[in-house]
C-alpha cells in the first residue's frame, strides 16, 4: 500500500443507521434493543456477557424459520428510553453518565450482575419514559 497520489472518492456513512444479518431462528421486534452476537449476527438484547449493543430495531423481522443471514434488520443508534430494572439494579438520576447493562431487549440495569450482562450504553437521563441510554 502507498499513500494517495491522486484524488480518491471516499465513501462515508452517517454512523447511525445499520442493516445487519439476523441470526438463525430469531425474531426481532420493532423497537427492540438489538445486539451483535459473537458470530456477527443481529439478535435481540438478552442477559449475556458476549453481546455488543448495535441500536434499536426499526422494523419487525421474523427469521425464526431461516438460517443465519437469510434476513436483515435495520437498526438505528442514538439515545432511546428503555425499561428500568428493579431493586438493587434500578437506575436512578444519580447514575446519569454511568454504564447501563442489558437485561433483555427492552430492559436495562445498573450492574453487570457479576459480569453476566453486556453493556447497553451510557445512561443519559432517567424520567417517566424510562432510562435514556445512548447506544
Amino acid at each position: 500500500m502507498t499513500a494517495l497520489t491522486k484524488d480518491r472518492n471516499t465513501k462515508r456513512r452517517d454512523g447511525v443507521q445499520y442493516s445487519d444479518p439476523v441470526a438463525a431462528s430469531t425474531k426481532v421486534f420493532a423497537g427492540a434493543l438489538v445486539c451483535i452476537n459473537a458470530s456477527g449476527f443481529a439478535v435481540p438484547g438478552s442477559t449475556s456477557a458476549t453481546l455488543k449493543a448495535r441500536g434499536v430495531a426499526q422494523e419487525y423481522v421474523d427469521n425464526s424459520a431461516g438460517a443465519a443471514g437469510d434476513l436483515r434488520v435495520e437498526t438505528r443508534r442514538g439515545v432511546f428510553p428503555f425499561v428500568n430494572s428493579a431493586s438493587a439494579d434500578e437506575i436512578t438520576r444519580a447514575d446519569i453518565g454511568a454504564t447501563a447493562y442489558i437485561v433483555d431487549d427492552q430492559t436495562v440495569a445498573k450492574t453487570s450482575a457479576t459480569n453476566t450482562r453486556s453493556v447497553a450504553g451510557v445512561i443519559r437521563d432517567v424520567d417517566s419514559d424510562g432510562v435514556w441510554v445512548e447506544i
